[in-house]
This record gives C-alpha cells, sequence and structure tokens, in this order.
C-alpha cells in the first residue's frame, strides 16, 4: 500500500504536475487529521465509559455505606 502511494508521489513530482501533487498532499493531510480526531473521539468514549463505571461503584458504595448505618441507628434506638 506505501509502496503504491510512493510511486504515485514520485510520477507526479517527475512529471512537473505540481498542482496534483499538491492535491495529493492536502488529501493526504485530511486523512490523517480525521484519524486524529476519530482516536480522540474514541478516547473520549472511552474516558466516559471509565468515569461512569467509577461512579456507580461509589454510588453503590455509598447506599451500602448508608443502610449499614441506617441498621446501626435503629440497633441504638431500641436500646
Amino acid at each position: 500500500m506505501f509502496r503504491f502511494f510512493r510511486q504515485l508521489r514520485q510520477h507526479l513530482l517527475t512529471e512537473n504536475k505540481f498542482s496534483k501533487y499538491l492535491l495529493y498532499a492536502v488529501g493526504e493531510i485530511l486523512l490523517v487529521v480525521i484519524g486524529i480526531f476519530i482516536a480522540l473521539q474514541v478516547n473520549s468514549w472511552t474516558e466516559a465509559k471509565k468515569l461512569k463505571a467509577t461512579e456507580m461503584e461509589t454510588y453503590s458504595s455509598l447506599v451500602t455505606s448508608l443502610r449499614k448505618d441506617s441498621l446501626d441507628l435503629v440497633r441504638i434506638i431500641d436500646l
């Protein structure tokens, strides 16, 4: 694949078709930028998923702690 693009690039430069080469270069840059944006979005989704998991774990721990504390309070009041 890389060999194909290298040959295309060399062919365009040897024929002095600078405008076509420039268009090719801009297209390559756009592909790289789009790839970076996709990677950033995937990273953002992953981080959000991790944050949500941590949030649910904290919430579950808090609920468990509150239930235990309320049972302790009921025992203390009954004494």
